[in-house]
């Protein structure tokens, strides 16, 4: 089959790749959760050869990960396993750091709670998780195209939508995450790295 195509998954990637070399530098297996088309997969595994970069999503978009795998493999890229914010617990390994993309705006809310309870209790301490997305800060769009893309969202899935940084640094804090740097990105997204710290 041909690969899924995501422009978001396109755009950024080398500044985020940039976040990511300083961050995981020393970490050794990375839980990436929702790795959609996989594009993110075959582009940051090969640049952090230190690391295996294990993917992750529902099982429906299986085929359109291991399909970029196939066309573009690395050493250290793992098969997607399944895993549903709904429904999944941690999958086993020893993760040290996850990653996750163009997710929180996506999913319920009550599946973003999910996401960030899951990695606070299982990271080890000094554990890295980085989230990258487009967020508001004290409640408002950064940008006339967040806004109509968060209009595009709600009209799609209510439940959707670009949301809060001090809600998801709140959230966050409560599982044990701190907040160590807010990275902006272009096109008004944003990379939050947080470390487990305890």
């Amino acid at each position: 089959m041909n690969p899924p195509f995501s422009q978001a998954c396109e755009n950024n990637q080398a500044p985020i790749l940039q976040v990511l070399q300083r961050h995981f530098a020393n970490r050794r297996l990375v839980l990436e959760i929702g790795s959609g088309t996989g594009q993110h997969s075959v582009y940051f595994a090969p640049r952090l050869p230190h690391l295996v970069w294990q993917t992750s999503d529902l099982a429906e978009n299986h085929p359109g990960i291991l399909a970029w795998h196939s066309r573009h493999p690395a050493p250290n890229l793992r098969a997607p396993l399944a895993l549903d914010l709904a429904t999944s617990g941690w999958p086993p390994g020893g993760f040290d750091a996850a990653y996750t993309s163009n997710t929180a705006h996506i999913v319920a809310w009550p599946l973003v709670e999910r996401m960030f309870e899951l990695a606070g209790t299982h990271l080890p301490a000094n554990g890295v998780f980085a989230v990258y997305g487009p967020f508001n800060y004290n409640g408002a769009f950064t940008s006339d195209g967040n806004r109509a893309f968060d209009a595009m969202l709600r009209q799609r899935d209510p439940a959707s939508g670009i949301r809060n940084a001090e809600d998801v640094v709140s959230l966050a804090l409560s599982h044990s995450l701190r907040l160590i740097e807010d990275n902006a990105m272009p096109a008004n997204n944003r990379t939050l790295v947080f470390m487990k710290e305890r």
